[in-house]
This record gives structure tokens, sequence and C-alpha cells, in this order.
């Protein structure tokens, strides 16, 4: 009798440290914070349905027809080709720079990830000089006889482009996750006979499912919503189009109506995403101090690793910057205007975008990954909807509020802030979600039973355990502030110039030698950034 009384003792002790540790820390206050970060993304949506159902019964005429559906088609067909081939490229990039013995493999790393800070316009451009009919490779094939290339408009151009500017995304997660994934997994299947790439198909790549899943996802949200890569390769995508009714007809419905069947495909893919890493755990299964996996020797695939980075750096990022340096060693002339205070604004609003942006997307994160429940989950997908919407409808969308609601807060700083936060919080949302998936909740509830309260919990032992995915997310914020200019342009305060504005102010004026000198400028700075970032992962 006394030994059973002694068991239930226990187990009634166990049911309450189990009971206290489902409150940390409190639910209530993690959803407060949710739920005033979603709401600041609601507002471009709450626009846009404004907008939408004043054009009435012709609106839906125009959504049936048949040039619309063919505008969706091609945005569904551009989106899934960017998609497989960023992850046919960043999945074995991130592999060779985070896990193998790979020569300068940091360098390699820092240069594949400069298109991050590239803007879609000025890479295109650089693309169109470099590989159109007349550009510059046609121009050193000339000898050979070669008169002019195919032309790179329409759907290779913008696959192309969009391609070499979204394959980071699935760079920095994955790599993140390569860099926390248990060692002992892999050895446990090395000690049972597998070879190296049954090891990486069979136990390494399952693990990376939700890293795979947030860079597909964020790959494919940048490829709905970018302008100037599908504008200049006249390639008729959502956004090209959206702009074209906003600038050229005036229809403002017509327009809105297109951004909420853009919102609906954000929102569908953000549900498929998150099916595809339901209950994905992939966080360290034994215990003592963390490992990190051993170094992979490549052998003979060494010299074919070194070609596939350098293939890649070369077209993505070397050739973008390789026109811009012609365009300002050829104008031989220095940029009228002094760059300093544009270079202080931009890093100065990007890194307080980044960080606003980090801390707005722990509560998200935590709270799908941490306590999964339907409104958890409708939460987290929500706040992809930012990124699925175009930085042209979130601008107009704030300049319409804060102009009727806030007239005190037009054309400030906080308002720029709010529409970075609306615009790239699924950036962080995404890196951050699939860092927590990689710690193990006895971690954090051995942290609570040793005293100490929720908050406490959350800033000594989640946050630095989910380190890299948050620098990660905070990287890419960082560097897609620094070139978004839709966003800029209509938010910033008046005489706020960033290299975005800088640059382009110069491309309408056709003054070449001014998108050079501050595109290089902003490569430059953005270079010194992520090395920085990149370093905190040792």
């Amino acid at each position: 009798m006394q030994i059973s009384l002694h068991y239930s003792e226990t187990i009634q002790d166990w049911l309450a440290d189990k009971r206290a540790l489902t409150r940390w820390p409190r639910p209530s206050l993690m959803q407060g914070a949710a739920l005033a970060v979603i709401a600041l993304i609601l507002l471009p949506l709450a626009y846009l349905l404004m907008r939408s159902l004043g054009a009435g019964v012709e609106g839906l005429e125009y959504l049936l027809d048949g040039r619309t559906l063919a505008v969706i088609g091609n945005s569904l067909l551009l989106t899934a080709a960017v998609v497989v081939t960023s992850i046919a490229i960043g999945v074995p990039f991130a592999w060779l720079t985070a896990r193998t013995d790979l020569p300068l493999r940091r360098v390699w790393l820092v240069a594949g990830l400069l298109t991050l800070v590239i803007p879609s316009y000025i890479g295109a451009i650089a693309y169109i000089a470099a590989f159109g009919p007349r550009g510059l490779l046609q121009q050193a094939l000339e000898p050979l006889g070669v008169t002019a290339l195919p032309p790179i408009y329409g759907f290779f151009g913008a696959w192309l482009s969009i391609t070499l500017f979204t394959y980071p995304y699935i760079v920095l997660p994955v790599r993140a996750a390569l860099l926390n994934t248990d060692p002992a997994l892999e050895e446990s299947a090395r000690s049972l006979g597998l070879n190296r790439w049954r090891i990486f198909w069979r136990v390494t790549l399952p693990q990376l499912r939700p890293a795979l899943a947030a860079g597909a996802l964020l790959s494919a949200l940048y490829t709905l919503s970018d302008f100037g890569a599908v504008a200049l390769m006249k390639f008729n995508a959502f956004t090209r189009v959206i702009y074209m009714q906003y600038t050229n007809s005036f229809d403002r419905e017509r327009a809105a109506i297109l951004a909420v069947v853009l919102v609906l495909l954000t929102m569908a893919l953000v549900h498929a995403s998150r099916r595809a890493t339901a209950q994905g755990r992939n966080y360290r299964t034994g215990i003592g101090t963390g490992r990190q996996a051993r170094i992979v020797h490549l052998g003979r695939w060494r010299v074919p690793a070194l070609l596939f980075c350098a293939l890649l750096v070369g077209i993505g990022a070397l050739t973008p910057i390789g026109v811009l340096l012609s365009w300002v060693v050829g104008s031989g002339a220095l940029p009228e205007n002094d760059l300093t205070l544009p270079a202080l604004n931009t890093v100065g609003i990007s890194g307080l975008a980044a960080l606003v942006v980090a801390v707005a997307a722990l509560p998200l994160a935590w709270l799908a990954i941490r306590r999964p429940s339907g409104l958890h989950r409708r939460l987290y997908e929500i706040a992809f909807i930012g990124n699925g919407v175009p930085g042209l409808v979130i601008a107009l969308s704030l300049v319409f509020f804060a102009a009727h609601y806030l007239p005190a807060l037009y054309q400030t700083l906080p308002v720029l802030i709010m529409g970075y936060t609306a615009r790239f919080l699924p950036l962080s949302v995404g890196a951050t979600g699939s860092a927590l998936t990689q710690i193990s909740p006895r971690l954090e509830e051995a942290a609570h039973c040793l005293g100490l309260s929720g908050w406490r919990v959350m800033l000594r032992v989640t946050v630095p355990l989910a380190r890299a995915g948050i620098l990660a997310g905070m990287a890419m914020v960082f560097l897609s502030v620094m070139k978004e200019l839709p966003t800029t342009l209509l938010l910033s305060p008046t005489g706020f110039d960033t290299f975005a504005t800088v640059i382009w102010t110069a491309h309408k004026e056709v003054n070449f030698a001014g998108v050079g000198a501050p595109a290089l400028l902003l490569v430059s700075v953005s270079a010194l950034s992520l090395m920085f970032i990149l370093k905190r992962e040792q």
C-alpha cells in the first residue's frame, strides 16, 4: 500500500509539473503579440477588398476573362519553374558551403548570396545587356560569325533572372538546418553500412524538410510578387499586369481584383507548405553537448563542385556587377551627388527593420511550433500574405490608412518600418520556425524546472538555440530592405534618400553612371554586412 501511495504521489507530482510546463510563456501574451502583428498584415488585404468590391459584376467578368486566366497560368508556370530550379541549385550549394571541405567555401557562400542584394530590375537590365540579341556575349562571339543571339525576353528571361535572385532563399534556411543537424543520426546510418549518397538521401535530406519547405515558400512568394524582372522581360505575370492597370489604365478596381487572386494563391501556397511540414521535428535526439557534423571530403568531386560554384557565382553575381562596372568605367565620371547620406540611411533603416521584423516573427513562429492549434496555424499562414502582395499595393494601402486615420504618422519612419514589416515578415517567420523545429522542447522544459520564468526561458534558452535560424531570417530581411523600391518610394519621409531611390531616379533619367555607382556601393555594403552575419554562425 505504501508503495502504491508513493507511486501515486509521484505521478501526481509529474502531472503537476507537466501542467506547469504548459503555461510558459503565457500563451495569452504571445497570442496578443501575434495578433498585433497580424492586424498590420491584414491592412493591405482590407484595402484590396474595399477596392475590388467596388468593381461589382464587371469585376467578376474581368476575373473570368480569358486574358486574366492566361495571366494566372503564366504566373503559376513561372512560380513552379523557379521553385524547382532554385531547390536544384540551392540545396547542393548550401551543402557544399556548410558540410564539405570545399576550398574557400566562405568566399563562395558570400559571393553566391550577393544576388540577394541586387535589385531585380537592375539584374534584369544587366542580363539583357549581357545576354540580349545584341548584348556583350554576342559582341564577344561576333568574330565567330554570330550576328545576333535568341531573344532573352519572355518566360526564359524572367525564369533565369528570378531563379538567380531567389535560390539564396533556399540556401540560408537549408544551410542553417545543416549546421544544426544532429550528427548522431548520420553516424548511426554510417555504422549500419550506408554510403555517403544513401546517408544524404535517406537521413540528411528528410531532416531538411522544414527548412526546405520554408525556403521554397519564400522563393514562390518572391516570384509571385516580383515586378522588376517580369516587367523588363515583358512577361505577363501578375505584378506586371497589376502595375499596368494602376499606371496605364488607372483602373485600381481591376488591379485590386488581381491582387486578391494573388493573395489567395499565397494562402494556398502557405497552407500547402504547412501540410508538407506537419509534425516535422528534426531536433537533436542525443544528450550532452551538441556536436558539429563531420566535414565531408569531396575527393574527386572537388573539381566539379568548384565548377558548379563558379558557374553559379559567375552568372548570378559577377555578370550584373561586371555590367555595372562597365557603366561606371565607360562613363568616366563620378556621381554628381554625395552618396554618404544615402548609404547611412540605407544601412540604418535596414538594420532597424531587420530587428523589428525578427521580434515580430518570434511569437508567430513559437505559437505555430510549440503550441500548434487551428488558430495558431491560421495566424502563421496569414503572416505570409505580405510577401505575396506586391510592395506597390502594401505601400498604397498604408498611404491610404495613414492619410485618413493617422495623419500624424503620414510619411514618417514608423510607417516605413510598418511597410517593411508587412512586406518581409515571412522571411523571418519561415527561418525562425525552421530553427524552432530543431530545438527539443525538453531543453526548454528543463530550464523551466530549474526555476526560470517563461520569458527568461525564451531569452536564455530558446532564442540562443535558434540563433542560426533567427540570424538567417534577419540577414534576408536586412538585404531585402536594402533593395526594396516601391515601399521606400511611397512611404519614406521627404528627403530620406536610400540607395534604392537614388538608383531609381538615375534609371528614370537614363543615367547609367548614376545607376552603376550606387548599385556597386549597395552590393559592397551588403557583402560586408552579410559576412558579419554569417560569421556569427561560428
